[in-house]
């Protein structure tokens, strides 16, 4: 069984405002999960959710005990000028953690937001995505959820939930104390080998990276997008020998 290990160094914001969530995610209602109307280009992403076990995402799942935070992140694909993309954000240079890295949208569980074993962290993507991006909710079409991982440096427990822009809103900056950015990067940069790259932290743990959008993609974030490439067969050879160096603070 191929492992590969989502990065031990970046973990889900947990700043921002509370947002009201969307019409996926009705106060009540269970959030909505549906692969129906999804376009054809996403079935291998489907397939890929639908078989993926949680040791070929990573080594680091949820402690045995029910330990860590809850949270959520929203990967969300989307159609744009050149296809299929993903929305990203870049957290603000003024946060304490991970300043300037750029990530999902997502962070920690509220209570509002439910079960943390049923519909919780489809509610916490939805709404966490809507604080810093603005997105509506409405628009998003959840059609699977990813094994919940584990972030030991910071004990977060994390779902990655998979998202359909069927109806795409404007995004932008919400608050610019949390997020630098908000930006799309299209699926074609990402499978792109001279994008790719390993980044080696002085800790001597490495990982995949992407360079795009003038931004370096990389921890959780890039560990989620390399998994989701290789296993819907998107993935093209790259050099794995090629290395973007990081410091301490990363």
């Amino acid at each position: 069984m191929e492992t590969h290990d989502i990065d031990r160094y970046d973990e889900p914001g947990t700043d921002g405002t509370r947002g009201e969530p969307g019409a996926h995610a009705t106060p009540g209602a269970p959030a909505l999960v549906t692969k129906d109307g999804l376009p054809a280009w996403l079935d291998p992403v489907v397939h890929a959710v639908e078989t993926v076990e949680p040791l070929q995402l990573s080594r680091f799942l949820p402690p045995a005990d029910g330990a860590g935070r809850q949270s959520a992140v929203l990967v969300l694909f989307g159609e744009g000028a050149r296809g299929p993309e993903l929305l990203l954000m870049e957290r603000a240079s003024s946060l304490r953690a991970h300043a300037g890295q750029p990530s999902f949208p997502g962070g920690a569980l509220d209570p509002e937001d439910g079960d943390p074993q049923s519909d919780g962290p489809l509610r916490a993507a939805l709404r966490e995505a809507q604080e810093e991006t603005g997105l509506d909710p409405g628009g998003v079409q959840i059609f699977g959820v990813l094994p919940r991982l584990y972030i030991p440096v910071s004990g977060f427990v994390v779902t990655p939930v998979l998202g359909w822009w069927r109806e795409p809103t404007p995004v932008g900056v919400v608050d610019p104390a949390e997020t630098a950015r908000v930006f799309t990067v299209p699926v074609a940069d990402l499978t792109d080998p001279a994008h790719r790259a390993t980044t080696v932290h002085p800790s001597g743990h490495r990982g995949p990276a992407f360079l795009v959008e003038s931004a370096l993609v990389w921890g959780f974030t890039a560990g989620i997008i390399d998994r989701l490439l290789h296993f819907a067969g998107w993935e093209l050879p790259w050099d794995r020998e090629k290395q973007v160096p990081l410091d301490w603070r990363a």
